[in-house]
């Protein structure tokens, strides 16, 4: 037996159309595209840039091409479902009002790998630029016992901590200041971004492309799979729909426009840092587009100008994520698969508080003492699982309630869709066998916890019980 909500039910109690659950519509379609370059833009290309050239080599330009159209099949499904069903549980919710409580409480669980455990991800890659940025303005840096997690020749990261924290902050002052921050933080990295592409061409070679593929096809998809975490967060578009302006026109609208301008941004920079400097210098090189333009100036300042953006870009994805992610634990809550403190609103802020500094106190200690390499791969497959169920939602949602009102649909439909499913199971491939056999003992601790405690305390479960809402089948 499948318990399976309806869309028109989220809504309703979500206050979607009106106002979301006593949260404020405050984000129009600009802070909305900033706030979702502001979740996108950052530690996957200051810092990951450098695994997919290991990984790729030259190549690596492809490997950002095939994970950009892997997002982009998946990003068509999001919008549909954005327009169609705008709360904020994003892929959570879409699973719930189509494939069922079980892998809605699922697809929630790995969200904890998309967002939080990335978040810890992005806050383990401020601590690099952060001592590259010290490096610059007083010739020291941190520890590196305090500035690295184990593994990495550290022992506690807790610059990763710091930033955390200080997002946390922001994020319970309310929207609107969080918002206008994101803002200013994504233009700042879109210009620090072009400024480093203006000054890696002035050194291009084309010799450093060749060999081009020195790896093969296999060192291409495991360069894409590495890069996909480049783009984690354009998703995160879709938890702000309680909080956003029109969000049935501006959501699909703004998720589009992020994946454009994320990709133009990537494969420039990709193929301007390859041209200045040889994959074989750049493949696993922390702090990678610092050392470029410190290389090709002759000088540390355009490095700590570069390494100053990267402290920005990477604190707003910091933001963005977490963001994201208590509004994911907030639906969850409200549907009574996890504890209710998560759904509970401050009336002063219009945020929820305890939630946002529980899921910062939690996924902080993986940003301070689990190495960079191990939690980005993680956050890749579980993202890319998502993803795969988001498209099966949006062919579901049609079979299912036809008539639903949608702002957009999939073009080309279902073949779009169908080839996001298999973009993502091919992405998946390339993560490896490791990363596949971590993933699956997540899985079966959230199947467990589902079963001891979600399944248990549903309101959709009690309320079908007494014969009131929703439905089986």
């Amino acid at each position: 037996m499948r318990r399976i909500k309806s869309p028109d039910l989220l809504v309703a109690e979500s206050g979607a159309d009106l106002e979301g659950h006593g949260l404020r519509r405050t984000m129009g379609l600009f802070q909305l595209v900033c706030f979702g370059v502001g979740a996108i833009v950052g530690t996957g290309i200051f810092v990951g840039l450098s695994d997919s050239v290991a990984e790729a080599g030259p190549a690596v330009v492809v490997s950002f091409v095939l994970a950009a159209i892997t997002c982009v099949f998946t990003a068509f499904s999001f919008a549909e479902l954005g327009s169609a069903i705008p709360v904020s549980g994003s892929s959570y919710s879409f699973a719930y009002a189509t494939l069922g409580e079980r892998i809605a409480f699922l697809t929630g669980w790995c969200l904890l790998l998309e967002y939080g455990i990335s978040v810890s991800a992005v806050a383990v890659g401020w601590g690099q630029y952060l001592n590259e940025l010290l490096d610059g303005l007083i010739g020291r840096q941190l520890p590196a016992a305090l500035s690295n997690p184990p593994g990495d020749g550290g022992v506690v990261n807790i610059p990763a901590v710091v930033v955390m924290l200080l997002a946390a902050l922001l994020l319970v002052r309310g929207v609107r200041e969080s918002a206008r921050a994101t803002a200013v933080m994504a233009v700042v990295k879109i210009a620090v971004l072009i400024l480093f592409c203006a000054i890696a061409f002035t050194a291009f070679s084309s010799e450093n492309l060749s060999p081009f593929a020195a790896h093969g096809l296999m060192g291409v998809t495991s360069g894409a799979s590495v890069a996909f975490f480049s783009y984690i967060g354009f998703d995160a578009i879709t938890t702000a729909g309680e909080e956003v302006k029109n969000p049935r026109r501006n959501i699909p609208l703004a998720i589009m426009i992020c994946i454009g301008v994320a990709t133009l941004l990537y494969c420039l920079v990709a193929i301007a840092a390859i041209g200045a400097m040889s994959a074989a210098d750049v493949a696993s090189r922390p702090a990678a587009l610092s050392l470029i333009v410190d290389n090709v100036t002759g000088s540390t300042l355009g490095g700590g100008i570069i390494a100053f953006g990267a402290v920005v870009a990477i604190a707003s994805v910091v933001l963005a994520v977490l963001y994201g992610q208590t509004r994911i634990l907030m639906s969850m809550s409200r549907d009574g698969l996890i504890p209710r403190i998560f759904e509970r609103i401050s009336p002063k802020t219009s945020t929820p508080v305890a939630n946002t500094w529980i899921a910062t106190a939690v996924f902080a200690v993986p940003a301070a003492v689990v190495p960079l390499d191990v939690v980005m791969n993680l956050t890749t497959i579980g993202t890319l699982a998502v993803m795969a169920v988001v498209n099966i939602a949006v062919i579901a949602l049609r079979r299912r309630n036809p008539d639903l009102q949608r702002s957009f649909r999939v073009p080309l439909f279902p073949a779009l869709p169908v080839l996001g499913v298999l973009f993502c199971l091919y992405l998946i491939y390339g993560t490896g066998w490791r990363t596949w056999l971590q993933f699956g003992a997540f899985l079966l601790v959230g199947s467990l916890v589902y079963a001891l405690y979600g399944h248990r305390h549903s309101r959709l479960g009690a309320a079908q019980d007494r014969g009131a809402v929703g439905e089986r089948t």
